[in-house]
């Protein structure tokens, strides 16, 4: 019995949720997405609350039961309130600047990396060391903020990168003499 797959999704008002087969469609007040349900499971829509079922109690279905609850939780959230990743960059000389959907960055290389953000998602550069990904699908702005983040990962002996706002970055012990 999963814990997560068997609570009900709540669909709040300003959200229309439709349903055709295994297709999900969600339309809210910052977009619409889309999310198509696996074999294993079967979806619900009882007034306000979307239910998800497997169907049959095999390993599959039980795998995939909490996984699309989610999923289809995410889309709600997504089109009411949309995602936010933050990004810091530590270093001296470690800067950023947005120009519309571009994002340029020095991070100590001898050229300057231009960051394309994909389509649905902004980026922007609130302070010279700061960087905020947006959009309304979570995994999206997920794979960008890691994207951004590949550039320059955080290194254990100075901590000088690009890192999540709020990253823990552990350090090493420098040589001795």
């Amino acid at each position: 019995m999963s814990r997560i797959g068997k609570k009900p999704i709540e669909v709040p008002s300003g959200v229309t949720l439709t349903q055709n087969g295994q297709h999900i469609a969600v339309k809210g007040p910052k977009g619409q997405l889309e999310f198509t349900l696996p074999d294993a499971v079967t979806g619900k829509l009882d007034g306000n609350e979307f239910t998800v079922t497997p169907v049959k109690e095999d390993k599959t279905g039980k795998s995939m039961w909490g996984m699309s609850r989610t999923m289809i939780a995410n889309l709600i959230e997504g089109v009411t309130n949309g995602y936010k990743k933050n990004l810091e960059l530590h270093g001296v000389g470690y800067r950023a600047q947005a120009q519309g959907s571009k994002l340029t960055m020095q991070l100590g290389f001898s050229h300057d990396i231009i960051f394309e953000a994909p389509e649905g998602i902004s980026v922007s550069a609130p302070k010279p060391t700061e960087i905020v990904v947006e959009g309304i699908d979570k995994q999206a702005v997920g794979q960008a903020a890691a994207k951004i983040r590949e550039y320059r990962k955080p290194e254990p002996y100075k901590g000088k990168g690009v890192r999540y706002q709020g990253e823990y970055v552990r350090r090493k012990e420098g040589k001795k003499k």
